[in-house]
């Protein structure tokens, strides 16, 4: 089993900085893809960013320029820095993250509150 550790919501002003960091523990050998989504209030999760073990990045449209994905495959970690953040990026964050070894993997993390408003 892999658990999924968030860390580093909060409150922040419009046009400020937060950086999201999520470890995995357990049985993490096989990691693949570790990824970020969100849900606002009434709405559906959507997926933020995405990484790949090789380094392949994919964003949301519109987070693309705000928000970085990186990753470190040694310590099974996972960062999302956001900058620039609107009222609209106001959501729990999860942490994501799929095992080549476990055929339709689909790993979740707690949830971490960001909360973006003046």
């Amino acid at each position: 089993q892999v658990h999924l550790v968030e860390s580093g919501g909060g409150l922040v002003q419009p046009g400020g900085s937060l950086r999201l960091s999520c470890v995995g523990v357990g049985s993490t050998f096989g990691i693949n893809n570790m990824g970020w989504y969100r849900q606002a209030p009434g709405k559906q999760r959507e997926l933020v960013a995405q990484i790949s073990r090789s380094g392949t990045t994919t964003y949301a449209d519109s987070v693309k320029g705000r928000f970085t994905i990186s990753r470190d495959n040694a310590e099974i970690t996972v960062w999302l820095q956001m900058n620039s953040l609107k009222p609209d990026d106001t959501a729990v964050y999860y942490c994501n993250a799929d095992s080549v070894l476990v055929p339709g993997s689909n790993y979740w993390g707690q949830g971490t509150q960001v909360t973006v408003s003046s």
